[in-house]
C-alpha cells in the first residue's frame, strides 16, 4: 500500500524492518554514493550510517552546488563586490566561501553592498528599486534552481531592467555522474540519485549515464524510509547482478519531470562547458545564457573572465566531492578548517560533506 503522509516515511518500526533486511541481504562490500547534499545531511541527521552493516560505505558526491563551484567563479563574485555602485545578490551559503584573496563576507564587512536573497526574484526587486546601481545575481545551482533563474531573466526583460545581470555558474547533474565514472580511482557501486533535481529533470535524464555504465541507480526522497529503501534496492541489485535505474520517489518524480520548468530553462540558457571544483572541466555540463539574453550576462557586461586558480593549499574538498576521500582524511579538517574558519566550501555549505561530518560525527 502506498504511503500518504510524511510521518509514515519516518515510522520507526518500518525503519527497523528495512535495516534488518539490509543486514540480511548485504554480503558484498559496496561503495554507494549519495549524489545530493540534502541526502548527506538527512543521512547524518537520522543516524543512518550507524545502522548499516560494515559491508556498506556511503560516499558524499558532487551534489552541493556551492561546493562544486570553481575557485575562479568565487573570485569573480568577490571582484563584483569590489566594483563601485554594484550590488551583489547571493544565496547565504556563498557569503563565507573563501576566494583566493577574500570572500563576499569580508567584502561586505569592509563596506561592499552584498545582500543575501532567498531567490532571484528578490534580486530583480532590488534592481527595480535601485536603478542608479548595477545589480548582479550570483547564479549557483543545479536543475532545481536554473528554471527560476531563467524566470528572473525574463522578469528583467519585462521590466526593462538594464541594471540587472546574472553570473551563471549553474551546472547539470547527469554529466557529473558520467565524469565520476570516467575518473581514475573512483569506485562507486551505486548511485542514490537526487530527489529535488529529479523532480525537474525526470528519471529519463539519467538514462544515458545508466545505459553507458550499467551502474545501479535509485532516485530517492529524503526521509529515513526513502533512504533506507534506496540503499536496500542498490544492495539487492548488486547482490543479484541486475543493475537498474529505479524511481523510488514516485510521489514527486516522474519519467518526464517538470516539462514547463525545463522549457523555460532551455528558453533562456544553453549548454556550455563548466569547471567543477575537484573534477575540472566537464563538457556541456553548464548552462550559459543564450545569445539573445547576453545583455543580462554579468561576465560579459563587466568583462569578468578570470583564470583558473588552484584550490586552497591542503584542502581536499575536491577529492571528497568525488568520493576519493572522506573529511577525516583531510589534514585541515577540524584543525585549520572549521565552520567558523572554513578553508573550503565543503565546510561552509549547509549541504557540504565536511559541515555534515563536523556537526554530526
Amino acid at each position: 500500500m502506498a504511503m500518504k503522509y510524511i510521518e509514515e516515511y519516518r515510522d520507526a518500526d518500518l525503519a527497523r524492518d528495512l535495516t534488518k533486511r539490509i543486514h540480511r541481504v548485504s554480503k558484498k562490500k559496496l561503495r554507494l554514493m549519495e549524489v545530493c547534499g540534502t541526502h548527506t545531511m538527512s543521512i547524518f541527521r537520522h543516524g543512518i550510517r550507524s545502522v548499516l552493516p560494515d559491508t556498506i560505505t556511503l560516499l558524499s558526491g558532487p551534489g552541493c552546488p556551492v561546493c562544486v563551484t570553481a575557485q575562479k567563479d568565487i573570485d569573480a563574485f568577490v571582484e563584483f563586490a569590489k566594483l563601485k555602485d554594484v550590488i551583489v545578490t547571493t544565496f547565504g551559503d556563498l557569503i563565507k566561501v573563501p576566494g583566493s584573496t577574500s570572500s563576499l563576507g569580508k567584502e561586505k564587512a569592509e563596506g561592499a553592498d552584498v545582500r543575501i536573497v532567498y531567490s532571484i526574484f528578490d534580486a530583480v526587486h532590488i534592481a527595480r528599486e535601485n536603478q542608479d546601481k548595477e545589480v548582479v545575481f550570483c547564479g549557483v545551482g543545479f536543475e532545481t534552481t536554473i528554471p527560476t533563474i531563467a524566470a528572473g531573466v525574463l522578469m528583467g526583460i519585462e521590466g526593462n531592467l538594464k541594471n540587472f545581470s546574472v553570473y551563471s555558474a549553474n551546472k547539470l547533474t547527469p554529466p557529473a555522474l558520467a565524469a565520476l565514472m570516467e575518473t581514475k580511482g573512483v569506485e562507486i557501486d551505486g548511485f542514490i540519485l537526487p530527489g529535488h533535481v529529479s523532480v525537474i529533470t525526470g528519471t529519463h535524464a539519467y538514462c544515458g549515464t545508466f545505459e553507458k555504465y550499467d551502474i545501479p541507480s535509485v532516485v530517492s526522497g529524503f526521509e529515513p524510509i526513502d533512504i533506507l529503501k534506496a540503499i536496500l534496492i542498490l544492495i539487492e541489485q548488486n547482490e543479484e547482478g541486475r543493475p537498474a535505474l529505479v524511481n523510488a520517489y514516485e510521489r514527486a518524480v516522474s519519467d518526464e519531470g517538470n516539462v514547463k520548468a525545463k522549457a523555460i530553462m532551455n528558453q533562456v540558457f544553453e549548454l556550455c562547458h563548466a569547471t567543477w571544483r575537484g573534477i575540472g572541466e566537464i563538457p556541456f555540463s553548464g548552462m550559459g545564457l543564450k545569445k539573445e539574453y547576453q545583455a543580462f550576462d554579468a561576465a560579459l557586461k563587466f568583462n569578468m573572465n578570470l583564470p583558473d586558480v588552484l584550490e586552497p593549499k591542503g584542502c581536499e574538498c575536491g577529492k571528497i566531492l568525488m568520493g576519493l576521500k572522506t573529511p577525516e582524511q583531510c589534514g585541515l579538517y577540524k584543525k585549520k578548517c572549521t565552520p567558523m574558519t572554513p578553508i573550503g566550501p565543503c565546510m561552509v555549505s549547509s549541504e557540504g560533506s565536511c559541515a555534515a561530518f563536523y556537526k554530526y560525527s
